[in-house]
This record gives structure tokens, sequence and C-alpha cells, in this order.
């Protein structure tokens, strides 16, 4: 099981963790990346921090 942490004061808002994520579970919301749906739908595959360039998300094994 994975936990994707997202940091608002970090995120810009540029979606582009959203478009990557293969289980479809981050949005964005008024401007800044949110994890929305079932959490445990994370595949641990870490797309969202390699396209994240502010480093706003972490994604942490559990």
């Amino acid at each position: 099981m994975y936990l994707v942490n997202v940091d608002a004061d970090k995120c810009e808002g540029c979606g582009k963790c959203v478009e990557v994520c293969p289980a479809l579970i981050l949005v964005l919301n008024d401007g800044k990346v949110e994890v929305t749906g079932n959490p445990d739908d994370c595949m641990g595959c870490r797309s969202c921090e390699a396209v994240c360039e502010q480093a706003a998300i972490v994604v942490q094994e559990l």
C-alpha cells in the first residue's frame, strides 16, 4: 500500500501528475493537486513524483 503526499505550498497546479497517474487518483482542485477517489488504488509507480518539477509530491510505501 502506498501513501501519496502533496505539499500544497509547493504545488503550482500544472496538472502533469494528474495526466500521468495510471490509477487516476489525482485531481486539480482550485489550482492545487489533491488525492481523490480511493488512495489504496495507488500502484506506487511514482510517475507523479517524476514529473513534478516542484518536488511537491512524495509517494511513501506503507
